[in-house]
């Protein structure tokens, strides 16, 4: 059997994540209270940071085979946000600490400030089933 590769490049992997989790952070922070709804948003947001964090270095790894060092490594530290974001929100995830959750929702919305998302997007609500996604890990 052959492998099956997906037809998504990186750049536009990374740019669906982004607006992704721009939506979702809008949601998350128009929350009163952390409900169940809460939980599986800020569990999407860290699943989509680590699959990013992944894309980046896809990316950078096959600038690296045409020689490209400069620019592989230009382009880790402009993405090496994600992996630390998602590793701390993780950590006040996992002890439900929602007030460090708020600090790092609100950092990672700063990254993400330049990513602009339509009022009617095609989004959905990839998030439905992230905290028992990432709660089983």
């Amino acid at each position: 059997m052959t492998t099956i590769k997906g037809n998504e490049s990186g750049a536009v992997i990374r740019s669906r994540l982004s607006k992704s989790i721009v939506k979702a952070l809008r949601l998350l922070m128009q929350k009163q209270k952390p409900d169940s709804e809460s939980r599986d948003l800020a569990a999407y947001i860290i699943l989509a940071l680590e699959k990013i964090a992944e894309s980046v270095e896809t990316t950078a790894s096959a600038w690296e085979k045409r020689d490209y060092w400069l620019k592989a490594d230009r382009f880790r530290q402009e993405w090496a946000w994600c992996e630390a974001r998602s590793q701390a929100l993780a950590a006040a995830l996992r002890v439900d600490d929602w007030a460090g959750v708020a600090q790092e929702l609100a950092l990672i919305g700063q990254a993400l400030s330049g990513v602009e998302v339509s009022a009617n997007n095609r989004i959905g609500k990839p998030w439905v089933g992230a905290w028992k996604k990432f709660s089983q890990r």
